[in-house]
């Protein structure tokens, strides 16, 4: 009798034990520095993004949250490695349109982006601006603008980072609610895009504004429109699209982060309020309106929502317009 009552005692003092670990180590994460795979390259407006709310997300969590950079094939890249990655919260990935929503539309991904990953938070929106040569364009208006681009169907360029990017998807989107009808011009990068839009080469763009803000205030190009249902914090003076007749169209780059598939409720939990108090900090919100972002956050459960929402929006738009890979 005394052997049961000592072995009982015994085991469960190891379960107490064994219990006890588990609210311990909860409390303890992160007890080491947090990696944070940025998909595209160094010096992007992503990238930038990035690092801004990682800085303040370090601070936050008393751990580093270092950015590693693993671009190819449109964001691909990187974020498969992230979806290999072990899920105790050590490894993250920077979401963007790119590798969650419009690349599975466009062709094949070596991860599922719904099955793959948890979402955590939104972090910020990159608006798009309608921007044009104005000795190419000579327009002041969105609707001196689709009447000039009708009056030449097919000879009006327009440029973007390359395909399936968020400008060549606003514009493809535009030519579809607008009527119009455009040409796509890809560029494998936005310093010859900038060159040739102030030159006159390729006069029309549906840039991010951080891509364009230094012609913009040199006064080299000439802004229609943001793309997004408010005005931009980086661009007041700027209309909507809305405000100038063109309803029931809104496009926009946002980013987010987001942990592999079976990463502890509870690191979601605790990475996704420190996310939102970060994003929430008037220093990073100062820091993102400067290079042209909007902050933006919001719950897993809210991102998850929106994933769904974009990836059936985009595969619409992207069959409606005909985008192809090849």
């Amino acid at each position: 009798m005394r052997q049961s009552i000592r072995g009982l005692v015994a085991a469960l003092a190891a379960f107490a034990a064994v219990a006890g670990v588990q609210p311990a180590s909860a409390q303890a994460y992160p007890d080491r520095a947090i990696k944070l795979i940025m998909p595209f390259g160094a010096g992007s407006a992503s990238d930038s993004i990035a690092r801004i709310v990682a800085d303040g997300l370090s601070a936050r969590l008393g751990q580093r949250v270092v950015v590693e950079n693993r671009p190819g094939a449109g964001g691909n890249t990187g974020t498969a490695a992230a979806a290999k990655a072990a899920p105790d919260g050590y490894t993250l990935v920077f979401a963007a349109p790119g590798p969650f929503v419009v690349n599975r539309t466009l062709g094949g991904l070596p991860y599922d982006p719904e099955k793959d990953f948890e979402p955590i938070s939104t972090v910020a929106k990159l608006v798009n601006v309608l921007v044009v040569n104005p000795d190419k364009i000579p327009v002041k208006t969105v609707a001196e603008f689709i009447a000039f681009v009708k009056s030449k169907p097919g000879q009006i360029n327009y440029s973007s980072v390359g395909l399936g990017s968020s400008q060549h998807l606003a514009a493809a989107y535009f030519d579809i609610v607008a009527g119009t009808q455009m040409s796509h011009v890809p560029y494998p990068s936005g310093s010859q895009l900038a060159i040739d839009l102030v030159s006159g080469e390729v006069p029309v763009s549906f840039q991010l504004i951080p891509n364009v803000s230094s012609q913009l205030a040199a006064g080299q190009i000439r802004a229609l429109a943001v793309t997004t249902k408010a005005r931009s914090k980086a661009l007041p003076n700027v209309p909507t699209m809305a405000e100038q007749g063109v309803q029931d169209y809104e496009s926009y780059a946002w980013f987010g982060i987001a942990a592999p598939k079976g990463t502890p409720q509870a690191v979601i939990d605790r990475l996704n309020k420190e996310i939102v108090a970060t994003v929430a900090d008037p220093a990073v919100q100062k820091r993102l309106i400067e290079i042209g972002v909007e902050p933006d956050s919001s719950t897993p459960a809210e991102f998850k929502a929106f994933l769904a929402e974009e990836s059936t929006k985009w595969a619409g738009i992207i069959a409606k317009a005909g985008i192809k890979l090849n």
